[in-house]
């Protein structure tokens, strides 16, 4: 008894904001950004668009994509840690919004790494029965946060959603998760107050990926029984290509299918992982039953990263 991915979704703001614009908001050019980051272009929301706007987009492409009616889910996990409301929590307006039974409704909040922990427990409570079909996403809306004179950090912050359906499979097609903090980094990125604005130590995040997030790549697919020869798509947290590029290389993959989506959608922090896969798996640049290593790891400093094969490929799924 296991679970596994049925269905992906995604939903990005219409706006979308090149290098060049932001050049003529803040000191930048294309050239400087690009070279630093990777990153083309990103998604901005909307004043009139909340988190949970994004949410419902990502959930509602999600389960028509694995045609699956809303009211069999039982359980809703939205990962965000830019959520509109304290209260009711982003997974309660999802419910609401996509008129659901009454599934549980659960908001985590671990940041950049915020995806991988909710598929973890999505797939824990599938496995021992307390749930049969889980919505699971993740929605970010950075932009709000973000001090668009500082070009350290506005150049990456983005804004956007992704989503996944789990549901049972008599043989695990999503493997455990696996899980952690460094202390250490606590205060590396994060949202601090009075300002509640995007700060990050880019420095210090660079080489603890280059080094640690490795390592716990590693432990994932040691864990599930695999060698990194088995793997078939890495999808790492799209914080930018100067990470991406490097753990790809230092994990041996960068042979491999690797997700770049930050270059063209921007860091959209817990959404990124799930919004990057569903935009490449929707558009054929990931196969079907592609055994893929999703790792998120950042503020807080938590990381987290199972293996899932990706849904087989049906012509009549629904298309973003």
């Amino acid at each position: 008894m296991g679970s596994q991915v049925i269905g992906l979704g995604h939903y990005q703001p219409a706006n979308s904001m090149t290098n060049r614009d932001l050049a003529k908001m803040v000191d930048t050019s294309d050239d400087w950004t690009q070279s630093r980051t990777g990153i083309v272009t990103r998604h901005i929301s909307e004043q009139t668009e909340t988190v949970a706007d994004m949410a419902v987009a990502a959930g509602r492409h999600a389960l028509n994509d694995a045609n699956v009616d809303i009211e069999l889910v039982d359980l809703i996990i939205v990962a965000t840690t830019t959520a509109t409301e304290r209260t009711p929590n982003t997974a309660g307006r999802v419910a609401h919004a996509l008129s659901a039974l009454s599934p549980a409704i659960i908001d985590i909040n671990t940041a950049c790494s915020g995806f991988c922990h909710a598929l973890g427990l999505a797939d824990s409570a599938i496995r021992t029965g307390t749930a049969t079909v889980a919505l699971v996403i993740a929605a970010e809306q950075l932009s709000a946060l973000t001090d668009w004179t500082d070009r350290g950090t506005c150049t990456l912050t983005a804004d956007g959603s992704g989503a996944m359906i789990v549901a049972a499979s008599d043989s695990p097609r999503i493997s455990a998760v696996n899980w952690g903090s460094d202390h250490r980094m606590s205060n590396t990125t994060g949202l601090q107050a009075p300002m509640n604005r995007f700060d990050q130590d880019d420095q210090n995040g660079l080489r603890w990926t280059i080094t640690d997030a490795a390592k716990h790549a590693s432990k994932v697919i040691e864990q599930a029984g695999y060698s990194i020869d088995d793997i078939d798509v890495l999808a790492a947290q799209q914080a930018n290509l100067r990470t991406i590029e490097p753990l790809a290389k230092h994990l041996g993959l960068d042979h491999k299918i690797v997700l770049t989506d930050a270059s063209e959608s921007g860091n959209t922090s817990a959404a990124s992982i799930p919004l990057g896969l569903s935009k490449w798996w929707h558009n054929g640049k990931v196969p079907a039953d592609a055994l893929t290593l999703l790792l998120g790891f950042g503020s807080g400093f938590a990381y987290a990263g199972q293996l899932i094969r990706t849904p087989a490929r049906d012509p009549l799924r629904s298309q973003p």
